[in-house]
């Protein structure tokens, strides 16, 4: 009778590779949560601790590093010096005439050539786009303040600076994912579920800063309630097939009129403290 003899030591040398490749991954998984609960910084206009690595000047810095490269996938800036001038125009009417003039971003506004793409967005530190296929749509300048106003939103959260430090998170697990399991399919698995996490903060993001825009639209004395006009030009252009809600990056448009309307009622009447900028004496 043969009797099969394991290779002394086999187990022993399999299970010390998944028992150290286990503490690896739960080291590194520590130690990218621990930098991500670690890096708090305050949000004086919205009152939140936030979890950010970046500091001001160097969302400036990203955001001025990044800005030809957004101005290229998008064909350039759109070639009419009149309605580049409307665009900056009502973006500076935002920031000196609201809160927003009281941080040190340096904002600027972009009219972008994209003819097809209905699209508005902000790079951290205050570089503010929208294309011509949303500028075209638009009805009046107030509708402009609130797409204008919600992406000065977005730069003032800084939701920039918050993607990017959960990114580096996401990161970090993910990468602990492939130590732990020695494969790319539980890292898979594990970005998929921290996509997911990230697709629902971001929506969250959106409604602060629609809530911010509003803020800007009546301390800079434009008409709040055409931001649901906005919102109406968003609904037609998605011809009604639109994803669900849950997995888009961005709430539906008919949910977010309701938030308006509240954001509406919250500032409307109230003497909001007049802008300072930090070089004001």
């Amino acid at each position: 009778m043969t009797y099969y003899r394991r290779p002394y030591g086999g187990g022993r040398s399999r299970g010390g590779i998944n028992k150290i490749g286990l503490i690896i991954a739960l080291l590194f998984a520590g130690f990218s949560l621990f930098k991500y609960f670690a890096q708090s910084q305050y949000n004086e206009i919205t009152g939140e601790n936030q979890r950010i690595s970046l500091t001001v000047e160097e969302e400036i810095q990203l955001g001025q590093q990044s800005l030809r490269q957004m101005v290229a996938q998008h064909g350039g800036l759109f070639q009419d010096e009149k309605h580049q001038a409307i665009v900056k125009e009502v973006g500076k009417r935002l920031v000196d005439n609201s809160i927003a003039r009281s941080t040190a971003y340096e904002y600027d506004f972009h009219l972008l050539a994209d003819p097809n793409t209905i699209n508005a967005f902000a790079l951290p530190g205050g570089q503010c786009f929208i294309t011509y296929a949303l500028y075209a749509k638009l009805e009046n300048v107030d509708q402009l303040a609130g797409v204008m106003g919600h992406e000065i939103g977005h730069v003032i959260a800084r939701h920039g600076a918050e993607r990017i430090a959960k990114q580096e998170l996401t990161a970090g697990l993910t990468g602990a994912a492939v130590i732990a399991a020695g494969d790319y399919g539980s890292a898979q698995a594990a970005q998929m579920i921290a996509s997911m996490v990230n697709m629902k903060y971001g929506r969250e993001q959106e409604l602060e800063s629609d809530d911010l825009g509003i803020r800007f639209m009546i301390e800079a004395g434009y008409d709040p309630t055409q931001m649901k006009g906005v919102m109406k030009i968003l609904k037609e252009a998605s011809n009604g097939n639109r994803q669900p809600e849950f997995l888009s990056t961005h709430p539906d448009p008919g949910n977010r009129m309701e938030e308006i309307d509240n954001s509406i009622k919250k500032y409307s009447g109230k003497i909001l403290p007049p802008p300072k900028h930090p070089n004001d004496m």
